[in-house]
């Protein structure tokens, strides 16, 4: 059917892409299919806008506006890379005089942060139908910003916002920004043919790499100052003077975020320095060159709370950079700190006592009744790695703590006999005690004597009143957790599901399979003292602030078993285990301890042998509890728990005591 003479449309309106039509139809006798509107040509121009491919665009000038535009938006937008647009139709409204013609409104959306605040703004084009009912849109600049212009591109400045501190405990400030001295060659300070010999003799006094640092220098530019070394304001490492006295050397004054001195927390708080490609590229443009950022630990894990948002300012100018616009302002958003559980004067009492050992060692202090980590001090002897939190040793019989527990589940109690027998033989393995154990210690003797003398032999002579099931439960009562999740890197502790035999016997007393951290240790302790299983804490989270970067380091690298439902420790177990480590401190291998000022202490000592047959060497482990207050000490490489780990928890305890 169609119109009985032209055409009558007295008015026609698409709006927010839906149409309402008033039709004054004239001599109307029939119907006919109404002429398509211009949902589909603005759609695909949104599109086309927003990926950058034209050529489904529905212009009006076919190939060149296709070439045109295409062109224009990779100049104008180049600037504000990796940023892109989302371009979506606003409205589209027909011409009221004439049907042929519309206006659409595009509405774009740049996410130009981490905040929830978008760059938006509207631009407009003009579409007109053809004679085949066909939608064109009339190409301009105007269609990527407001009032572009041919040539015009857009640029992004931007201003750092002010890093936020790391706190501790009570708000104390661990790291702010402080003095720090940028140490290098200036090449227009030496005559080319001597910088290579310049940089050689600055690389040789700083002790890095000259080679690297040498070519580094000559592949710069004529005019170029390039950094070999920062170096902290007063460090007496270095002597200042002595080194810009070297041919082309200067020094020049800056700012870094820092803790209170090199050592303090280290491995835990990471550092901070010019971002590298890596952060740059998936930062998503929220990190530019030249931007500082957290390139380890915590400051990189909450780089994005610490940093805040740079201010931004976007302009619209001719690519010479002549007649700015301002097309979008916003000032920076300064960082939120982040704030930690460390007490400042408990973790530079554990960094002074764990600088005197040269193995691997670390001391781990929390506060039992919130789980609060006051102090993670690891030794240099770890190689920048955070062995306080991130160890993996065999704890040994500090591990005896678990094994007692699960002897108690399986009804044994303080006072039940067990027999210590000088040695004891697991399907044709022989298990002994220390060199040093107590003969008159040895035979039938209570739980409790067992425990404080740490006799091996008895606990794996009860290996059948707990199974490797029972040593997991245990192990979890007591925190040692293999999967948790604490908002930091982190391992505490695995046992092995798949255990048994000799391996079973060797995970009663700590070693075979059995791993812990001083961390997961601390933990153990932790949890005995307060009456309940303990979580660790570090990091104090912050209501919404940003989300912290996903970190490898967080568990073990092939748990044993999965999730499974935890045992809730019952205040009745903590306190029998509790008054087993007393029994350490009181008749024990830990009587040293008991001259220690304040609350009585309660202690467990640990001794795991790791190696090669005839090259046995120990990993030495003590963990004790005072009052509200659990710790850990671990030392890679010693002679006995007792010996090696146990003045040095005493040199702690009596610091803690203030």
């Amino acid at each position: 059917m169609s119109f009985a003479g032209e055409r009558a449309v007295a008015g026609r309106r698409l709006v927010g892409g839906g149409i309402a039509l008033v039709l004054a139809a004239v001599g109307l006798t029939g119907c006919s299919p109404e002429p398509p509107d211009p949902t589909s040509a603005t759609e695909a121009l949104a599109a086309a806008l927003t990926s950058g491919d034209f050529t489904k665009a529905p212009f009006a000038g076919g190939a060149a506006d296709v070439t045109a535009a295409t062109a224009a938006r990779t100049s104008a937008y180049e600037g504000l890379a990796p940023w892109q647009p989302t371009v979506t139709v606003v409205s589209t409204e027909v011409d009221e005089q004439d049907e042929d013609v519309a206006t659409t409104t595009l509405g774009f959306t740049w996410d130009v942060d981490e905040s929830d605040s978008d760059w938006t703004y509207e631009t407009h084009a003009r579409l007109a139908r053809d004679d085949e009912d066909v939608w064109h849109v009339t190409w301009a600049p105007a269609l990527l910003a407001p009032d572009l212009v041919a040539g015009e591109v857009l640029s992004v400045e931007r201003t750092r916002a002010d890093r936020a501190n790391v706190l501790g405990a009570g708000g104390a400030v661990i790291v702010e920004p402080r003095r720090v001295h940028r140490v290098g060659i200036d090449k227009t300070k030496i005559a080319a043919p001597e910088q290579e010999a310049a940089a050689r003799e600055l690389g040789r006094q700083l002790g890095i790499d000259s080679d690297s640092y040498a070519a580094k220098v000559l592949g710069a530019g004529e005019k170029a100052f390039v950094e070999a070394i920062t170096i902290r304001d007063g460090d007496p490492g270095y002597d200042l003077t002595a080194l810009v006295g070297l041919p082309g050397v200067i020094e020049v004054p800056d700012t870094l975020p820092l803790a209170p001195t090199r050592q303090f927390a280290r491995p835990i708080l990471g550092t901070v320095g010019p971002a590298t490609a890596e952060i740059i590229e998936k930062s998503d443009g929220a990190v530019s060159p030249g931007d500082l950022a957290g390139l380890s630990g915590l400051q990189r894990q909450y780089d994005a709370q610490l940093r805040g948002l740079p201010g931004l300012t976007i302009t619209a100018a001719q690519a010479d950079g002549a007649a700015p616009r301002q097309l979008y302002d916003v000032a920076p958003t300064p960082g939120t700190p982040l704030t930690t559980t460390l007490d400042v004067r408990l973790q530079e009492a554990a960094e002074s006592i764990v600088a005197t050992v040269g193995p691997a060692n670390a001391i781990v202090a929390i506060r039992p009744s919130t789980g609060e980590v006051l102090a993670a001090a690891s030794g240099v002897g770890g190689e920048g790695m955070s062995t306080a939190t991130l160890g993996q040793f065999a704890p040994g019989s500090t591990f005896k703590v678990v094994t007692a527990l699960a002897l108690l589940r399986s009804g044994l109690t303080a006072d039940s006999d067990t027999t210590c027998p000088t040695t004891v033989s697991v399907d044709g393995r022989s298990f002994s005690n220390f060199p040093e154990y107590p003969t008159d210690k040895l035979g039938t003797i209570p739980l409790r004597t067992a425990f404080a003398n740490s006799c091996n032999t008895a606990f794996i002579s009860a290996r059948d009143q707990a199974t490797q099931d029972a040593l997991i439960d245990a192990a979890g009562s007591l925190g040692l957790d293999p999967n948790a999740s604490l908002g930091f890197p982190a391992f505490l502790g695995d046992v092995p599901a798949d255990s048994d035999g000799t391996d079973h016997a060797a995970s009663m007393i700590g070693q075979g399979r059995v791993l812990a951290s001083p961390l997961g240790m601390a933990t153990v302790a932790a949890s005995v003292a307060k009456g309940s299983t303990v979580v660790p804490q570090i990091v104090v989270p912050v209501e919404g602030a940003a989300a912290p970067e996903a970190d490898d380091e967080t568990s073990t690298d092939d748990p044993t078993e999965t999730a499974r439902a935890a045992v809730p420790l019952t205040a009745d177990e903590a306190a029998t285990l509790k008054q087993l480590m007393r029994g350490v401190v009181t008749e024990g291998g830990a009587t040293f301890l008991q001259d220690v000022p304040g609350d009585e202490v309660a202690a467990k000592t640990g001794t795991a042998q790791f190696g090669e047959a005839g090259n046995l060497q120990n990993h030495v482990w003590m963990i004790a509890v005072q009052g509200d207050l659990a710790v850990a000490v671990f030392v890679d490489v010693g002679e006995y728990g007792s010996t090696t780990a146990g003045p040095l928890l005493e040199q702690f305890l009596r610091a803690a005591q203030g």
